[in-house]
Protein backbone atom coordinates (compact mmCIF):
# COMPACT_ATOMS: atom_id res chain seq x y z
CA UNK A 1 0.00 0.00 0.00
CA UNK A 2 1.74 3.27 -1.17
CA UNK A 3 2.99 5.40 1.97
CA UNK A 4 -0.40 8.00 2.95
CA UNK A 5 -0.26 11.57 1.24
CA UNK A 6 0.05 14.90 3.90
CA UNK A 7 -2.12 17.01 3.43
CA UNK A 8 -2.28 19.23 6.51
CA UNK A 9 0.61 21.29 7.88
CA UNK A 10 1.95 20.48 11.19
CA UNK A 11 0.64 22.26 14.24
CA UNK A 12 3.28 24.95 14.62
CA UNK A 13 3.59 25.77 11.47
CA UNK A 14 -0.23 26.79 11.40
CA UNK A 15 0.37 28.42 14.95
CA UNK A 16 3.56 30.42 13.20
CA UNK A 17 0.80 31.36 10.34
CA UNK A 18 -2.13 32.71 12.93
CA UNK A 19 0.90 34.70 14.75
CA UNK A 20 1.90 36.31 11.72
CA UNK A 21 -1.53 37.26 10.13
CA UNK A 22 -2.12 38.49 13.68
CA UNK A 23 1.17 40.88 13.89
CA UNK A 24 -0.08 42.06 10.00
CA UNK A 25 -3.51 42.73 11.00
CA UNK A 26 -2.06 44.44 14.56
CA UNK A 27 0.14 46.84 12.42
CA UNK A 28 -2.65 47.73 9.67
CA UNK A 29 -4.55 48.50 13.15
CA UNK A 30 -2.04 50.59 13.91
CA UNK A 31 -1.53 52.34 10.44
CA UNK A 32 -5.12 53.15 10.89
CA UNK A 33 -5.38 54.69 13.86
CA UNK A 34 -2.32 56.77 12.73
CA UNK A 35 -2.86 57.83 9.65
CA UNK A 36 -6.09 59.58 9.65
CA UNK A 37 -4.95 61.79 12.74
CA UNK A 38 -1.94 62.82 10.74
CA UNK A 39 -4.18 63.58 7.66
CA UNK A 40 -6.37 65.34 9.95
CA UNK A 41 -4.02 67.30 11.19
CA UNK A 42 -2.59 67.94 7.66
CA UNK A 43 -5.72 68.76 6.12
CA UNK A 44 -7.02 70.87 8.62
CA UNK A 45 -5.28 73.54 7.78
CA UNK A 46 -5.94 73.25 3.75
CA UNK A 47 -8.30 74.88 1.73
CA UNK A 48 -9.95 73.71 -1.52
CA UNK A 49 -7.21 74.48 -3.64
CA UNK A 50 -9.16 74.23 -6.96
CA UNK A 51 -11.67 76.19 -6.17
CA UNK A 52 -8.73 79.44 -5.11
CA UNK A 53 -7.43 78.51 -8.62
CA UNK A 54 -10.55 78.99 -10.46
CA UNK A 55 -11.64 82.24 -8.60
CA UNK A 56 -8.62 83.57 -9.03
CA UNK A 57 -8.05 82.92 -12.85
CA UNK A 58 -11.95 84.54 -13.19
CA UNK A 59 -10.08 87.83 -11.17
CA UNK A 60 -7.17 87.67 -13.24
CA UNK A 61 -9.68 88.22 -16.73
CA UNK A 62 -11.53 90.85 -15.47
CA UNK A 63 -9.05 92.88 -13.96
CA UNK A 64 -7.53 92.55 -17.46
CA UNK A 65 -10.68 93.14 -18.64
CA UNK A 66 -11.93 95.85 -17.01
CA UNK A 67 -8.33 97.82 -17.76
CA UNK A 68 -9.17 97.32 -21.46
CA UNK A 69 -12.63 98.62 -21.24
CA UNK A 70 -12.01 101.81 -19.38
CA UNK A 71 -8.39 102.88 -20.04
CA UNK A 72 -9.89 105.12 -22.45
CA UNK A 73 -12.33 106.61 -20.46
CA UNK A 74 -10.52 106.55 -17.85
CA UNK A 75 -7.74 108.95 -19.24
CA UNK A 76 -10.83 110.99 -20.84
CA UNK A 77 -12.16 111.36 -17.17
CA UNK A 78 -9.40 112.00 -14.89
CA UNK A 79 -6.15 111.78 -17.13
CA UNK A 80 -5.26 108.77 -16.35
CA UNK A 81 -5.84 104.97 -18.10
CA UNK A 82 -5.24 103.61 -14.68
CA UNK A 83 -7.65 105.42 -12.10
CA UNK A 84 -10.91 102.96 -12.79
CA UNK A 85 -8.44 100.30 -13.19
CA UNK A 86 -7.24 101.12 -9.91
CA UNK A 87 -10.58 101.22 -8.07
CA UNK A 88 -11.42 98.03 -9.39
CA UNK A 89 -8.05 96.91 -7.35
CA UNK A 90 -9.22 98.27 -4.47
CA UNK A 91 -12.57 96.46 -4.72
CA UNK A 92 -10.06 92.71 -5.21
CA UNK A 93 -8.26 93.65 -2.30
CA UNK A 94 -11.65 94.40 0.01
CA UNK A 95 -13.36 91.10 -1.32
CA UNK A 96 -9.97 88.93 -0.58
CA UNK A 97 -10.05 90.40 2.81
CA UNK A 98 -13.57 89.47 3.17
CA UNK A 99 -13.16 85.89 1.46
CA UNK A 100 -10.25 85.40 3.72
CA UNK A 101 -12.16 86.32 7.18
CA UNK A 102 -15.80 84.36 6.52
CA UNK A 103 -13.06 81.42 4.98
CA UNK A 104 -11.70 81.00 9.02
CA UNK A 105 -15.40 81.83 10.68
CA UNK A 106 -17.14 78.54 11.06
CA UNK A 107 -19.69 79.25 8.79
CA UNK A 108 -22.28 77.61 11.34
CA UNK A 109 -22.07 80.97 13.38
CA UNK A 110 -24.03 82.87 10.21
CA UNK A 111 -27.44 80.39 11.31
CA UNK A 112 -27.96 81.75 14.09
CA UNK A 113 -27.89 85.50 12.73
CA UNK A 114 -29.74 84.56 9.37
CA UNK A 115 -32.99 86.86 11.05
CA UNK A 116 -31.07 89.25 12.12
CA UNK A 117 -29.44 89.65 8.35
CA UNK A 118 -32.85 88.87 6.68
CA UNK A 119 -34.48 91.74 8.71
CA UNK A 120 -31.81 94.52 8.18
CA UNK A 121 -32.12 93.43 4.17
CA UNK A 122 -35.42 94.43 3.87
CA UNK A 123 -35.54 97.45 6.25
CA UNK A 124 -32.75 98.00 3.95
CA UNK A 125 -34.34 97.51 0.65
CA UNK A 126 -37.53 99.56 2.15
CA UNK A 127 -35.11 102.80 2.78
CA UNK A 128 -33.87 102.35 -0.73
CA UNK A 129 -37.10 102.84 -2.38
CA UNK A 130 -37.94 106.20 0.05
CA UNK A 131 -34.25 107.67 -0.24
CA UNK A 132 -32.04 105.84 -2.51
CA UNK A 133 -30.28 107.52 -5.51
CA UNK A 134 -32.75 107.27 -8.49
CA UNK A 135 -30.83 106.58 -11.52
CA UNK A 136 -32.04 106.03 -15.44
CA UNK A 137 -35.70 105.96 -13.15
CA UNK A 138 -34.48 103.35 -10.97
CA UNK A 139 -33.84 103.26 -7.06
CA UNK A 140 -31.17 100.52 -6.72
CA UNK A 141 -28.19 102.07 -4.45
CA UNK A 142 -26.92 104.39 -1.95
CA UNK A 143 -24.00 107.15 -2.08
CA UNK A 144 -24.20 107.69 -6.45
CA UNK A 145 -24.26 104.28 -7.32
CA UNK A 146 -21.56 102.54 -4.96
CA UNK A 147 -23.71 100.48 -2.72
CA UNK A 148 -26.34 98.09 -3.61
CA UNK A 149 -28.60 96.40 -1.10
CA UNK A 150 -29.77 94.37 -4.00
CA UNK A 151 -26.54 92.71 -4.19
CA UNK A 152 -26.28 91.76 -0.48
CA UNK A 153 -29.85 90.78 -0.47
CA UNK A 154 -28.99 87.95 -2.48
CA UNK A 155 -26.18 86.38 -0.13
CA UNK A 156 -28.20 87.28 2.54
CA UNK A 157 -31.45 85.16 1.12
CA UNK A 158 -29.22 82.75 0.68
CA UNK A 159 -28.31 82.44 4.10
CA UNK A 160 -31.83 82.69 5.70
CA UNK A 161 -33.65 80.12 3.39
CA UNK A 162 -30.39 77.67 3.92
CA UNK A 163 -30.69 77.77 7.59
CA UNK A 164 -35.03 77.95 7.30
CA UNK A 165 -34.62 74.96 4.87
CA UNK A 166 -32.60 72.72 7.36
CA UNK A 167 -34.77 73.34 10.44
CA UNK A 168 -38.03 72.38 8.61
CA UNK A 169 -36.54 69.39 6.84
CA UNK A 170 -39.15 66.81 7.68
CA UNK A 171 -42.15 69.42 7.35
CA UNK A 172 -41.32 70.60 3.90
CA UNK A 173 -43.72 68.43 2.33
CA UNK A 174 -46.49 69.93 4.00
CA UNK A 175 -48.22 72.62 2.17
CA UNK A 176 -48.67 74.66 5.61
CA UNK A 177 -45.03 74.16 6.50
CA UNK A 178 -43.23 74.36 2.72
CA UNK A 179 -44.62 75.97 0.05
CA UNK A 180 -46.75 78.53 1.84
CA UNK A 181 -44.23 79.84 4.49
CA UNK A 182 -41.14 79.30 1.15
CA UNK A 183 -43.61 81.71 -0.99
CA UNK A 184 -44.50 84.19 1.49
CA UNK A 185 -40.45 84.64 2.65
CA UNK A 186 -39.04 84.67 -0.91
CA UNK A 187 -42.29 86.87 -2.24
CA UNK A 188 -41.81 89.97 0.20
CA UNK A 189 -37.73 90.25 -1.06
CA UNK A 190 -38.26 89.80 -4.11
CA UNK A 191 -41.34 92.24 -4.62
CA UNK A 192 -39.27 94.87 -2.81
CA UNK A 193 -36.70 94.63 -5.19
CA UNK A 194 -39.08 94.19 -8.53
CA UNK A 195 -40.19 97.87 -7.24
CA UNK A 196 -36.87 99.63 -7.85
CA UNK A 197 -37.11 98.39 -10.77
CA UNK A 198 -34.66 95.15 -11.01
CA UNK A 199 -36.10 92.40 -12.06
CA UNK A 200 -32.64 91.04 -13.35
CA UNK A 201 -31.99 90.58 -9.51
CA UNK A 202 -35.59 89.71 -8.48
CA UNK A 203 -35.04 86.62 -11.24
CA UNK A 204 -32.03 85.52 -10.10
CA UNK A 205 -33.24 85.68 -6.22
CA UNK A 206 -36.29 83.55 -7.63
CA UNK A 207 -34.40 80.92 -9.24
CA UNK A 208 -31.80 80.92 -6.93
CA UNK A 209 -33.88 80.06 -3.71
CA UNK A 210 -35.99 77.35 -5.79
CA UNK A 211 -33.48 75.15 -6.71
CA UNK A 212 -32.69 75.26 -3.05
CA UNK A 213 -36.39 74.55 -2.08
CA UNK A 214 -35.51 71.43 -4.47
CA UNK A 215 -32.82 70.20 -3.27
CA UNK A 216 -34.15 70.40 0.42
CA UNK A 217 -36.65 68.14 -0.21
CA UNK A 218 -39.60 69.76 -1.75
CA UNK A 219 -42.05 67.29 -3.62
CA UNK A 220 -42.58 67.12 -6.99
CA UNK A 221 -46.26 69.09 -6.69
CA UNK A 222 -44.77 71.95 -5.01
CA UNK A 223 -41.87 72.25 -7.10
CA UNK A 224 -44.23 72.57 -10.20
CA UNK A 225 -46.42 74.83 -8.30
CA UNK A 226 -43.43 77.04 -7.30
CA UNK A 227 -42.22 77.08 -11.21
CA UNK A 228 -45.79 78.10 -12.51
CA UNK A 229 -45.82 81.13 -10.03
CA UNK A 230 -42.36 82.47 -10.84
CA UNK A 231 -43.12 82.05 -14.31
CA UNK A 232 -46.25 83.89 -14.00
CA UNK A 233 -44.34 86.96 -12.11
CA UNK A 234 -41.87 87.71 -14.28
CA UNK A 235 -44.07 86.78 -17.18
CA UNK A 236 -46.79 90.27 -15.90
CA UNK A 237 -43.66 91.83 -14.71
CA UNK A 238 -42.36 91.89 -18.12
CA UNK A 239 -45.54 92.81 -19.16
CA UNK A 240 -46.34 95.66 -16.95
CA UNK A 241 -43.28 97.79 -16.82
CA UNK A 242 -42.87 99.47 -19.77
CA UNK A 243 -38.84 99.05 -20.61
CA UNK A 244 -39.12 95.57 -19.46
CA UNK A 245 -42.17 95.18 -21.93
CA UNK A 246 -39.59 96.87 -24.84
CA UNK A 247 -37.47 94.22 -24.07
CA UNK A 248 -39.37 91.47 -24.35
CA UNK A 249 -40.94 92.41 -27.64
CA UNK A 250 -37.70 93.18 -29.15
CA UNK A 251 -36.05 89.94 -28.09
CA UNK A 252 -39.33 88.10 -29.44
CA UNK A 253 -38.96 90.23 -32.80
CA UNK A 254 -35.15 88.98 -32.92
CA UNK A 255 -35.95 85.35 -32.68
CA UNK A 256 -36.63 85.66 -36.55
CA UNK A 257 -35.00 88.40 -37.51
CA UNK A 258 -31.60 89.28 -35.53
CA UNK A 259 -31.66 92.95 -37.14
CA UNK A 260 -35.05 93.40 -34.51
CA UNK A 261 -33.20 92.82 -31.33
CA UNK A 262 -32.21 95.79 -29.72
CA UNK A 263 -29.26 98.13 -30.24
CA UNK A 264 -27.34 96.58 -27.23
CA UNK A 265 -27.90 92.87 -28.56
CA UNK A 266 -27.22 93.99 -32.01
CA UNK A 267 -23.60 95.57 -31.10
CA UNK A 268 -22.98 92.30 -28.92
CA UNK A 269 -23.42 90.40 -31.64
CA UNK A 270 -21.08 92.56 -34.25
CA UNK A 271 -18.49 92.30 -31.31
CA UNK A 272 -18.64 88.24 -31.53
CA UNK A 273 -18.13 87.98 -35.27
CA UNK A 274 -15.35 90.67 -35.07
CA UNK A 275 -13.88 88.58 -32.52
CA UNK A 276 -13.83 85.41 -34.37
CA UNK A 277 -11.79 81.80 -33.12
CA UNK A 278 -9.20 83.65 -31.09
CA UNK A 279 -10.08 87.51 -31.23
CA UNK A 280 -8.42 90.72 -32.36
CA UNK A 281 -6.07 90.61 -29.48
CA UNK A 282 -6.20 92.50 -25.74
CA UNK A 283 -7.38 95.79 -25.84
CA UNK A 284 -7.62 95.78 -29.39
CA UNK A 285 -11.17 95.98 -29.83
CA UNK A 286 -13.39 98.48 -31.46
CA UNK A 287 -16.90 98.00 -30.31
CA UNK A 288 -16.46 99.09 -26.39
CA UNK A 289 -15.58 102.87 -27.81
CA UNK A 290 -19.07 104.00 -28.15
CA UNK A 291 -20.78 101.25 -30.21
CA UNK A 292 -21.22 98.75 -26.82
CA UNK A 293 -23.27 100.07 -23.73
CA UNK A 294 -21.72 99.16 -20.29
CA UNK A 295 -18.61 97.02 -21.86
CA UNK A 296 -17.08 97.18 -18.57
CA UNK A 297 -20.18 95.87 -16.76
CA UNK A 298 -23.02 93.80 -18.66
CA UNK A 299 -21.41 94.33 -22.01
CA UNK A 300 -17.92 92.46 -20.71
CA UNK A 301 -17.89 89.06 -21.99
CA UNK A 302 -18.93 90.09 -25.62
CA UNK A 303 -15.92 92.15 -25.19
CA UNK A 304 -14.10 88.91 -24.23
CA UNK A 305 -15.94 87.54 -27.31
CA UNK A 306 -14.64 90.52 -29.59
CA UNK A 307 -10.98 91.03 -27.97
CA UNK A 308 -9.94 87.01 -26.97
CA UNK A 309 -12.54 84.91 -29.15
CA UNK A 310 -14.64 82.30 -28.63
CA UNK A 311 -11.40 80.81 -27.58
CA UNK A 312 -11.61 83.34 -24.74
CA UNK A 313 -15.24 82.92 -24.24
CA UNK A 314 -14.83 79.11 -23.79
CA UNK A 315 -12.45 79.32 -21.03
CA UNK A 316 -14.91 81.74 -19.20
CA UNK A 317 -17.09 79.35 -19.53
CA UNK A 318 -15.37 76.37 -18.43
CA UNK A 319 -13.80 78.30 -15.26
CA UNK A 320 -17.49 78.74 -14.39
CA UNK A 321 -18.52 75.01 -14.94
CA UNK A 322 -15.81 74.04 -12.64
CA UNK A 323 -16.71 76.25 -10.25
CA UNK A 324 -20.10 74.20 -10.22
CA UNK A 325 -18.36 71.16 -10.09
CA UNK A 326 -16.19 72.30 -6.63
CA UNK A 327 -19.26 74.08 -5.27
CA UNK A 328 -21.41 71.16 -5.95
CA UNK A 329 -18.68 68.54 -4.46
CA UNK A 330 -18.02 71.10 -1.04
CA UNK A 331 -22.05 70.92 -0.83
CA UNK A 332 -22.08 67.09 -1.19
CA UNK A 333 -19.27 66.35 1.65
CA UNK A 334 -20.82 69.35 3.65
CA UNK A 335 -21.13 68.07 7.12
CA UNK A 336 -24.69 69.04 7.99
CA UNK A 337 -27.96 70.46 6.33
CA UNK A 338 -27.20 74.21 6.28
CA UNK A 339 -23.66 73.45 4.82
CA UNK A 340 -24.91 71.42 2.30
CA UNK A 341 -28.09 74.35 1.28
CA UNK A 342 -26.00 77.48 2.27
CA UNK A 343 -22.86 75.57 -0.64
CA UNK A 344 -25.64 74.17 -2.89
CA UNK A 345 -27.16 78.00 -3.40
CA UNK A 346 -24.39 80.05 -3.40
CA UNK A 347 -23.00 77.70 -6.26
CA UNK A 348 -26.50 77.99 -7.79
CA UNK A 349 -26.65 81.75 -7.47
CA UNK A 350 -22.80 82.33 -8.98
CA UNK A 351 -23.48 79.93 -11.92
CA UNK A 352 -26.75 81.03 -12.86
CA UNK A 353 -26.07 84.84 -13.04
CA UNK A 354 -22.94 83.95 -15.56
CA UNK A 355 -25.31 82.24 -17.68
CA UNK A 356 -27.74 84.82 -17.54
CA UNK A 357 -25.05 87.30 -18.17
CA UNK A 358 -23.98 84.85 -21.07
CA UNK A 359 -27.37 84.27 -22.51
CA UNK A 360 -28.08 87.83 -22.76
CA UNK A 361 -24.83 88.99 -24.43
CA UNK A 362 -25.42 86.07 -27.39
CA UNK A 363 -29.37 86.92 -27.64
CA UNK A 364 -30.40 83.90 -25.82
CA UNK A 365 -32.54 85.59 -23.46
CA UNK A 366 -34.14 89.11 -23.48
CA UNK A 367 -31.68 91.29 -22.57
CA UNK A 368 -31.41 92.06 -18.75
CA UNK A 369 -28.65 94.23 -16.47
CA UNK A 370 -27.02 91.08 -14.80
CA UNK A 371 -22.97 91.38 -13.94
CA UNK A 372 -20.38 88.72 -14.89
CA UNK A 373 -19.70 87.20 -11.48
CA UNK A 374 -15.67 88.19 -10.54
CA UNK A 375 -15.00 89.94 -14.20
CA UNK A 376 -17.44 92.77 -14.38
CA UNK A 377 -16.61 95.97 -12.73
CA UNK A 378 -18.19 96.78 -9.51
CA UNK A 379 -17.43 96.90 -5.56
CA UNK A 380 -20.97 95.36 -4.55
CA UNK A 381 -21.17 92.54 -6.95
CA UNK A 382 -17.66 91.75 -6.52
CA UNK A 383 -17.27 91.55 -2.76
CA UNK A 384 -20.56 89.58 -1.89
CA UNK A 385 -19.31 87.05 -4.41
CA UNK A 386 -15.97 87.16 -2.50
CA UNK A 387 -17.91 86.80 0.37
CA UNK A 388 -19.72 83.65 -0.99
CA UNK A 389 -16.87 81.54 -1.86
CA UNK A 390 -15.85 82.32 1.87
CA UNK A 391 -18.71 80.81 3.19
CA UNK A 392 -18.16 77.58 0.44
CA UNK A 393 -14.23 77.72 2.24
CA UNK A 394 -15.54 77.48 5.53
CA UNK A 395 -17.59 74.44 4.78
CA UNK A 396 -15.30 73.10 2.85
CA UNK A 397 -12.25 73.39 6.23
CA UNK A 398 -15.09 72.27 8.61
CA UNK A 399 -15.92 69.43 6.04
CA UNK A 400 -12.13 68.31 6.57
CA UNK A 401 -12.20 68.72 10.24
CA UNK A 402 -14.75 65.99 10.47
CA UNK A 403 -16.97 68.03 11.82
CA UNK A 404 -20.78 66.95 13.63
CA UNK A 405 -19.67 63.26 11.84
CA UNK A 406 -23.10 62.13 13.44
CA UNK A 407 -25.31 64.49 12.33
CA UNK A 408 -28.18 63.10 10.77
CA UNK A 409 -29.22 64.47 7.83
CA UNK A 410 -32.01 64.19 5.13
CA UNK A 411 -31.36 62.15 2.34
CA UNK A 412 -33.01 64.65 -0.02
CA UNK A 413 -30.12 67.06 -0.15
CA UNK A 414 -27.60 64.51 -0.05
CA UNK A 415 -25.70 64.73 -3.21
CA UNK A 416 -24.14 61.08 -2.76
CA UNK A 417 -24.56 58.65 0.47
CA UNK A 418 -28.30 58.65 1.81
CA UNK A 419 -26.76 60.60 5.09
CA UNK A 420 -22.70 61.70 5.89
CA UNK A 421 -22.60 59.14 9.09
CA UNK A 422 -19.10 57.40 9.44
CA UNK A 423 -19.25 53.71 7.47
CA UNK A 424 -19.20 50.65 9.83
CA UNK A 425 -16.20 48.73 10.62
CA UNK A 426 -15.27 46.27 7.48
CA UNK A 427 -15.82 42.68 8.36
CA UNK A 428 -12.97 41.31 10.67
CA UNK A 429 -11.68 44.50 12.07
CA UNK A 430 -13.68 44.14 15.93
CA UNK A 431 -12.52 40.94 18.01
CA UNK A 432 -14.20 39.45 20.64
CA UNK A 433 -18.10 40.10 19.12
CA UNK A 434 -20.43 37.24 19.25
CA UNK A 435 -21.44 35.46 16.17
Amino acid sequence: MPDEIEIWPEREEVEELLIDLDEIEAEQDASDDVLPTEHRKAVNVQVDVYLLLVVSALLVIGLMMVFSTTFDWSYQEYGSPLTIFWQQVRNVVIGLVVMVLLAYIDYRRWRMLSVPMMGLVIVGLIVLLAVGDEIFGARRAFYRGSIQPGEAAELAVIIYMAAWLASKQKKLRRLSYGLLPFSILVGVVVSLIAMQPDLSTALLILVTTVAMFFLAGADVFQLLLSGGVMMAVVWTSSTQLEYAHSRLTSYLASINDLRQASWHVQQAVIAFLNGGWFGVGLGQGRQKFGFLPAPHTDSIFAVIGEELGLVGCFIVVLLFVVLAQRGFSIARRAPDAFGALLAAGITCWLVVEALLNVAVMTAALPFTGVPLPFISFGGSSLVVSMAGIGLMLSISRQAAKGAIPERKVRADIDFGRGDWRRRLPRAGRSRGVAA
